[in-house]
């Protein structure tokens, strides 16, 4: 046997494969390698988790009640009206409901959205409609469309946590405007656009998230006049307005505004999240831009998604599901609030809400509501801090309930368990 040219092959494979990329060598170095030290964008590598995703992680802990998570109510996901629209959807448009489908979204849907716009007032055709994949996508392709580095945004104070991050991923800079029981202190908006020449307004306009306060009707006329008069697009984002279980409905921003306000919607309040369908409601002029800016991220929403959600629409089952859950959130939000003034010390204020899915509960000037969720967590109970819906880090002394989520049991025995936790922990 020739052991000279046996040894010599093998030397030449090895080299090869020392020399191909991607192949790494028995030899190579492997200390070299340190992903730490790769060239991430100071944006990304700087970019915090989202603390309500970060607060679920609880809601996984043996015998924890959550009031963290803006969750519906799981009983409430129509479950067999859907599985039924699968069906009717696969017989109907087969292949083409698994299909790739246009950017803007399928026109069915589209046309869908806006015909139930139309009867709230909102002057819309499928041409102002583009599907998104959720609400979080909308507040992000905004953020891509309207902010460079450096750029000012208007915002409620406080306001959603995921509109912020959104914002923080493309660097924006904040004005804030505080909230009353009547929503945005309109009367000092005036003066932050002269002072910070901003490129959007951002609002919860309507059981706003957070603070599960909405902004009166004579303020929504003065914030889309001075809006109009600086022509300042207005993002209305706006989950949670069908969800009313008393009072009057206020016309919505984009009734009154018409093209200066853009509004987002979402079925993950009407529907369920999980099928992570929303929508941008905006003037026909930048909807082609939205489309682009759609493209880059991912082509188009769950194609199969919006033939069910379209099928079930089209069936005219959602009304009467949106009536199912206002009156269990309703009656939920009822319990709540009655638990919270039996067993919170009166030191702690907190909102009424009309409607939506959460209370703001206020501390003692001073307290921490961060340090209070350690032992609140000992107590097997969570919320969200208020501090992360302050893009500035102020609120410590806030946190935010939701009371959609959980049963009436867990409501009651939570707000106990955090009612003896502020009852050691809060000074009498």
């Amino acid at each position: 046997m020739d052991t000279t040219h046996t040894q010599t092959k093998e030397a030449t494979t090895k080299e090869a494969m020392d020399n191909k990329p991607g192949v790494a060598s028995s030899n190579s170095d492997s200390k070299n390698i340190d992903p730490s030290k790769w060239g991430i964008t100071e944006h990304v590598a700087t970019l915090k988790a989202s603390i309500i995703r970060e607060m679920l992680k609880y809601s996984r802990m043996p015998g924890i009640i959550s009031f963290a998570g803006g969750l519906p109510a799981p009983e409430m996901f129509p479950l067999e009206d859907l599985k039924a629209s699968c069906d009717s959807i696969i017989d109907k448009y087969g292949a083409n409901s698994m299909q790739y489908s246009l950017s803007m979204g399928i026109a069915p849907l589209r046309e869908a959205i806006a015909e139930r716009s139309n009867k709230r007032g909102i002057i819309s055709s499928a041409d102002n409609i583009l599907i998104t994949s959720g609400a979080q996508q909308a507040l992000e392709m905004i953020a891509r469309a309207f902010i460079d580095p450096g750029d000012v945004i208007i915002t409620e104070y406080p306001t959603y946590v995921g509109a912020i991050q959104a914002f923080n991923y493309h660097r924006a800079k904040y004005e804030f405007v505080p909230l009353d029981d009547d929503g945005m202190r309109v009367d000092l908006l005036e003066e932050k656009i002269k002072q910070s020449h901003p490129k959007l307004i951002y609002v919860v306009s309507t059981y706003q998230n957070p603070s599960g306060k909405t902004m009166s009707l004579e303020r929504r006329h003065k914030l889309v006049e001075i809006a109009t008069r600086y022509n300042i697009p207005i993002v209305d984002d706006d989950p949670y307005s069908e969800l009313r279980f008393n009072g009057e409905p206020i016309t919505s921003l984009k009734a009154l505004g018409g093209d200066i306000v853009i509004t987002l919607g979402t079925f993950s309040k009407l529907l369920a999240p999980g099928l992570r369908i929303g929508w941008i409601n905006g003037p026909k002029e930048v909807m082609p831009l939205f489309e682009r800016v759609k493209q880059v991220s991912d082509l188009h929403a769950n194609t199969f998604a919006q033939y069910m959600i379209y099928d079930y629409l089209d069936r005219g089952l959602l009304e009467g599901h949106i009536d199912d859950i206002r009156a269990d959130y309703s009656a939920k939000r009822d319990l709540m609030i009655k638990a919270i003034e039996e067993h919170f010390p009166s030191s702690i204020t907190i909102t009424h809400p009309e409607g939506g899915l959460f209370l703001w509960c206020e501390l003692p000037e001073g307290s921490d509501a961060h340090k209070l969720l350690e032992y609140a967590v000992e107590e097997k109970v969570t919320y969200v801090i208020g501090q992360a819906f302050h893009p500035d880090g102020g609120g410590k002394n806030t946190f935010r309930l939701n009371f959609s989520n959980a049963n009436h049991e867990t409501i009651v025995e939570g707000i106990k368990r955090l009612g003896r936790m502020f009852a050691k922990r809060l000074p009498s």
